[in-house]
């Protein structure tokens, strides 16, 4: 219905409003809202709205349709919405999914909705969220050449090189695009009873005759346990729309600008509490968060992919109000060994302080790498050497304390001596060598074993012990400057923060000499 004036005028204002109410409220449809809020489903626009400052929303490509002419009057957005708003005050990009228009299924006019939207967020320095919740790509728009060619994945999305922080939200069903866009994010949160995949179960049975639920594809379990294809797995939309808000508040709104410093200031004084939660022997186990909790500041420890790898630490915390990665080796799991699922958490953590220039911060406790035919088949050599490689290009500040122990290939993996750290410390009681030294008693004894007496052999093994245990302490590395200071465990936080503050005025490289900023996101 056309708006009118006074008189039977036509009035162009009052029609731009009504029609973008219109497609505001009644989206791909009035009944399907409606029964989407008597189920307590959210809409893409529920979706926005929480995720966003309240009232800051403003919509791009409100009046975008399908391309087709048949489905042009009931394809508003043309299954996507997307625009601008703020989160805690900070200018941000967020688009999503709707799955009231034909299930939010990409194509041509939709994911040009999408891709404009990304530009302007590349160009204003804006982080960019995305609500993932699509049937894949739409049938028949896509059969053609031209329809592909449309909706492939974002070449713009893939050279982005990390200048501005994106963040998806799976939080329904998700096959092709939305998935993709997840895959090229730098923060993933899906919410318990989605499902994450490149192809929906349905395809699978028609093309391969694999039957699968989709739990068992790509619910949150999987992701969160197995493949590390999440960074968090939530259980509420509300936590969801949380953890995107918390994860954007370490960072900078863009490569080029300094992340937000709190205004919580650490205390500097010895603190005996945090060699407590490290027990003297050498061998028992102990929770990493716990010690990551006490170290930084209070409440500020975030982290990432809790559930995969769970023998290495990953996260985002603040340390005197700084933002700063956190990489440690948690012996409760597996003895804190590296195995090829640590290295990938370790390198995705990596890439992102490195493009967004957070300190790093290394806490090692580490009796090497995981030795057997199953990591030799997960390919544990080159991401052994994958993370070497890593750490070797990483060009934001890095600060290093061993713990307890670093041995092997593991001690200069967790950015132990000659990989560039910019503060690398021990604690006194720590061990740093070529292999565990009980391990090497073992293996030199057995060499030497053959011929001796039993007093002779008792002996000898009593050399060793006193030979190889010797030269693993940290005095050794500290008295040919391989590593910078062993430290009173109780001056570990003071130590740290004093580097950090010393770091705040270091020259900061420009984006493009960010070399990790360029490595991929999966």
């Amino acid at each position: 219905m056309s708006a009118s004036v006074e008189g039977g005028e036509h009035d162009p204002v009052a029609e731009l409003h009504e029609r973008a109410q219109r497609v505001r409220t009644e989206l791909g449809g009035a009944a399907r809202v409606a029964r989407m809020r008597a189920e307590g489903v959210p809409t893409i626009r529920d979706h926005i709205a929480a995720v966003l400052d309240p009232g800051s929303f403003r919509e791009l490509g409100t009046f975008s349709r399908s391309m087709r002419l048949e489905d042009r009057a009931d394809t508003p957005g043309d299954g996507k919405v997307g625009g601008e708003g703020t989160i805690d005050g900070r200018p941000v990009a967020v688009g999503g999914d709707d799955i009231t228009v034909k299930k939010g299924s990409s194509a041509i006019v939709g994911s040009r909705r999408m891709e404009r939207l990304f530009h302007r967020a590349l160009e204003r320095g804006m982080p960019y969220v995305y609500f993932g919740e699509t049937g894949g790509g739409r049938i028949p728009d896509l059969i053609g050449a031209e329809g592909i060619s449309d909706v492939a994945p974002s070449p713009a999305i893939a050279s982005r090189r990390r200048k501005i922080p994106m963040a998806s939200m799976i939080v329904g069903q998700s096959f092709g695009g939305s998935s993709f866009q997840a895959a090229f994010s730098d923060f993933v949160v899906q919410v318990r009873g989605s499902v994450m995949a490149v192809t929906s179960p349905r395809v699978f049975e028609i093309a391969t005759g694999e039957v699968v639920g989709f739990e068992e594809l790509g619910g949150v379990d999987v992701h969160a346990r197995h493949t590390g294809q999440i960074d968090l797995g939530v259980d509420s939309f509300a936590e969801g729309y949380e953890a995107v808000r918390r994860w954007l508040s370490y960072l900078p709104s863009n490569a080029w600008t300094a992340a937000p410093r709190s205004d919580h200031r650490a205390e500097l004084g010895p603190d005996a509490s945090l060699a407590a939660l490290v027990p003297a022997q050498r061998r028992r186990g102990y929770d990493m968060r716990r010690f990551c909790q006490a170290l930084l500041d209070p409440g500020s420890f975030f982290e990432l992919q809790p559930l995969y790898a769970r023998n290495l630490t990953a996260g985002l915390g603040r340390l005197d109000g700084f933002p700063v990665g956190v990489i440690a080796n948690n012996p409760m799991f597996n003895a804190g060994v590296l195995d090829p699922e640590a290295c990938r958490k370790a390198i995705r953590l990596m890439c992102l302080c490195d493009a967004f220039n957070l300190p790093v911060i290394f806490l090692m406790d580490v009796p090497g790498f995981m030795v057997g035919k199953s990591v030799e088949h997960d390919r544990i050599l080159s991401l052994a050497i994958r993370l070497v490689e890593a750490l070797a290009n990483l060009s934001t500040p890095s600060l290093t304390v061993t713990i307890r122990k670093g041995f092997g290939l593991a001690f200069p993996a967790m950015n132990g001596s000659g990989m560039g750290a910019s503060g690398l410390y021990s604690w006194p009681g720590a061990e740093i060598g070529f292999m565990d030294p009980e391990v090497g008693v073992n293996v030199a004894f057995a060499a030497r074993l053959a011929g001796l007496s039993p007093e002779d052999a008792r002996a000898e093994r009593d050399r060793l012990v006193a030979e190889i245990g010797g030269a693993t302490t940290p005095y050794e590395a500290a008295g040919t400057m391989r590593i910078d200071e062993v430290i009173d465990p109780a001056d570990t936080r003071r130590v740290l923060v004093e580097d950090l503050r010393q770091l705040e005025g270091r020259r900061i490289p420009p984006p493009e000499q960010r070399p990790l900023s360029y490595w991929p996101t999966v």
